[in-house]
């Protein structure tokens, strides 16, 4: 199993009322893949993994297994608090038809090397191929070139997330693993210099509002065509540091509305974006939407 290309962490579509809307969901993934994403993965925090029931994500992974229908590899966020959910969840994602999972570290406890080596081993005992989400900025734990060597030898672990924030770690990957794992970029506005440095994928979320721009940006800069890549990516860099900020699923379902008209309703805690926060953000995502449509 590898995995390479543009994988947005699809957003989890709501009613006014903050029910699932599966319809508003499947025709995203749709559209998604029809703009030539080379995977999707669903129930990522993005996609307010945390604020779903587990009855909810149940629905989510089989509505979007029906919609993808085979076309790409299809992969579930996994975000648990104890190792034995973790390992259910592995199990239970499979069952429901999920091809391969982005494991987070627990959410409850931050783990130390040995515990964080340990989380991961249970976790793969779940049957599926796993891409470890590295997120040291939100989650506290660093899953750092010594704990993937202790993790090297686990087959089912086959790719990471690098969302540390330190372009630098790209390069170290390389170094200590060759191509052992498949590296992702997972920050936005980081992945014109994660491509110069040769990752192979890219886990995004403002693909969510431009899929068919986003793959385009991934194509020409993975193939060196950076005088193509630079212009696009430099236009869109603006919105691309919406998908680092704290608010960034009301950010990215605001800029999914304005471009295709998609539901922007979240679950509490998180609110409705007002103000001048939200006039900030809308001009951002206006301005980059015309001028993509005049270049």
């Amino acid at each position: 199993m590898t995995w390479s290309g543009v994988f947005p962490a699809a957003t989890t579509k709501m009613t006014a009322s903050g029910a699932l809307d599966l319809k508003a969901m499947q025709l995203s993934i749709d559209r998604l893949v029809k703009g030539g994403v080379s995977g999707v993965i669903v129930l990522p925090m993005l996609g307010e993994n945390a604020a779903l029931t587990q009855a909810e994500k149940d629905k989510v992974v089989p509505a979007a297994k029906e919609v993808v229908a085979g076309r790409v590899p299809l992969l579930s966020g996994l975000a648990e608090l104890s190792t034995d959910d973790a390992v259910a969840a592995a199990k239970n994602y499979r069952k429901l038809g999920a091809e391969g999972l982005m494991v987070f570290p627990s959410l409850a406890y931050r783990t130390d090397r040995r515990e964080t080596i340990a989380w991961y081993k249970a976790v793969a005992t779940g049957g599926l191929p796993i891409m470890i989400y590295n997120n040291p900025i939100a989650y506290k734990v660093d899953v750092d070139v010594p704990t993937l060597e202790g993790l090297a030898g686990v087959p089912e672990i086959v790719a990471v997330k690098e969302e540390t924030g330190d372009i630098r770690r790209v390069t170290d990957l390389y170094n200590a693993f060759g191509d052992r794992f498949d590296i992702f970029c997972g920050v936005d506005d980081l992945i014109l210099e994660s491509l110069a440095l040769g990752v192979v994928g890219w886990v995004s979320g403002m693909t969510n509002a431009w899929p068919d721009e986003c793959v385009k940006l991934f194509n020409a800069a993975k193939a060196g065509d950076f005088k193509a890549a630079l212009p696009l990516y430099r236009l869109m860099t603006p919105a691309f540091h919406l998908d680092t900020d704290v608010k960034l699923v009301q950010y990215i379902k605001l800029a999914e509305h304005l471009v295709c008209g998609a539901p922007e309703h979240i679950r509490p805690p998180r609110l409705p974006l007002e103000g001048e926060e939200r006039a900030r953000v809308e001009a951002v995502i206006r301005k980059t939407i015309a001028d993509l449509n005049g270049a």
